[in-house]
């Protein structure tokens, strides 16, 4: 008889009610509950167990791998590689006494991953903060604890250590289990992603519901098939990238989930996530015509720019370095950071007016007939309104209520959709049926039914035609 089918027996003879197939059904439940990959069957046989209030004890292999883990488990060891690390954080624990958290994500294949605890003083073990991705680390004396979704976690506490290793393993590199964002799907979690920037990279506090501030990294990563992608790291700000990253700069991004959003499937990380970005420490300077300028309520310029190579830029002045400059103008500035196509001007950086340069295009030059619309780019239009803009409200998921205004338009090549979302959707509602628009800073996504939609943007500005 295998350690399997003996601690089955050992489970019904203490609750006579359960069938091996109740239990072979309740096995695969939680196996889809937890996620495929993460748990073998005997490991969800002793969370069952637990569930029952049975605790099952079994001979555990010395050599044991992560979907070997089960709640309850005490002083396992194993052998395993870093996938990322989070910074040590402080809580209070009820008597007020401080005490110190640090999380870690290991894996031992392509789909098995677990996460560590450490624990007060191993929260900062000697040279912890100096583990890297993909580093081969032994646990040494660890017990294992169920997170919130069930599945088991690693914790490292006062009788337990970490220890890095040069042994030879058959446990695959991070580059081997490096996903293109093209190939992901929903639900996958503890993933390690590449892609390349698409677009604009912005960073936004909120407070949260139980009104704690906070911070995130947005961005879109285009996978190798072309296709884009929205990226949410929450926790991060712009310390963590580079100042100066150049438009479809290389990315990685160690320890992160995917998860179905308003806008399709999005990649979501935390605090932990690792961030790799090509770019540099220094921004260099760029010469581009201003396109378009739209102040905002806060004192910020909202600028569209285009260079000699037809490159957008997105520039946002919190210093009010463009204030003399008018549509039209050629500026070279030398802003403090540079996010793919989307520059910051603070009060580190300068802005100067140059001559007219021909090799720039201007507005006219630029703009791109409806026909020629193709999603996840960013385009300038002029149309016609053919249908009278409509505002309504739309449920998210989480139960906001954000405004929606949409207004139907044409050129002599087709017909499109043009919305806009929340503070976006006033520009829309100042619109009339008949008016000839120009409207730039448009950016283009897959609607209903395989149909193009275009979407107002910060950067965008409707300008009425005579």
């Amino acid at each position: 008889m295998s350690e399997y089918d003996s601690l089955v027996e050992k489970l019904i003879e203490q609750k006579p009610e359960l069938t091996r197939e109740i239990i072979d059904e309740q096995i695969k439940l939680k196996k889809e509950k937890i996620g495929a990959g993460y748990l073998t069957d005997q490991g969800a046989l002793f969370l069952i167990a637990s569930d029952y209030g049975v605790t099952l004890s079994g001979p555990l292999k010395v050599e044991m791998s992560l979907k070997d883990l089960y709640a309850g488990a005490k002083e396992i060891s194993l052998e395993t590689r870093v996938l990322n690390l989070s910074p040590a954080k402080q809580f209070s624990r009820k008597d007020g006494s401080p005490f110190y958290l640090r999380t870690m994500t290991v894996y031992d294949d392509a789909n098995s991953t677990a996460s560590v605890k450490l624990w007060d003083d191993k929260a900062n073990i000697p040279g912890i903060e100096n583990l890297k991705p993909g580093d081969l680390i032994k646990i040494i004396k660890a017990y294992v604890k169920s997170d919130l979704d069930g599945s088991p976690t690693i914790n490292i506490g006062s009788g337990s250590n970490v220890e890095t290793t040069d042994s030879a393993s058959e446990i695959p590199s991070i580059e081997n289990i490096t996903k293109d964002v093209s190939e992901l799907q929903e639900g996958q979690k503890d993933l390690v992603v590449k892609g390349e920037i698409d677009g604009v990279i912005t960073s936004m506090e909120f407070t949260n519901s139980r009104g704690v501030p906070g911070k995130a990294l947005r961005m879109r990563l285009k996978g190798k098939d072309g296709s884009g992608i929205r990226v949410v790291l929450w926790g991060k700000d712009e310390a963590s990238i580079p100042n100066m990253i150049s438009q479809s700069a290389k990315v990685r991004l160690l320890g992160v989930k995917t998860k179905s959003g308003n806008q399709g499937l999005e990649i979501h990380g935390n605090d932990a996530t690792i961030i790799e970005i090509e770019g540099g420490k220094e921004a260099e300077p760029i010469i581009a015509r201003i396109v378009s300028m739209l102040p905002t309520e806060n004192g910020k310029n909202m600028i569209l720019a285009i260079d000699n190579q037809k490159n957008l830029y997105n520039i946002t002045d919190s210093s009010n370095l463009t204030s003399t400059c008018v549509e039209g103008d050629v500026i070279e500035c030398m802003p403090s950071k540079v996010y793919g196509n989307s520059i910051i001007l603070d009060e580190n950086s300068f802005v100067r007016k140059l001559d007219n340069d021909e090799n720039i295009p201007s507005l006219s030059k630029i703009r791109t007939k409806i026909n020629d619309v193709k999603v996840d780019g960013n385009y300038c239009i002029e149309a016609i309104i053919l249908k009278v803009p409509e505002r309504r409200e739309v449920q998210t998921k989480t139960g906001e209520s954000i405004a929606l205004s949409e207004m139907f338009v044409e050129d002599d090549t087709g017909q499109i959709w043009v919305k806009g979302w929340r503070n976006q959707a006033r520009l829309i509602d100042k619109c009339e049926l008949g008016e000839i628009v120009s409207i730039t800073g448009l950016n283009a996504k897959a609607g209903l039914e395989g149909r193009i939609e275009m979407f107002i943007t910060p950067f965008s500005k409707i300008t009425k035609k005579n």
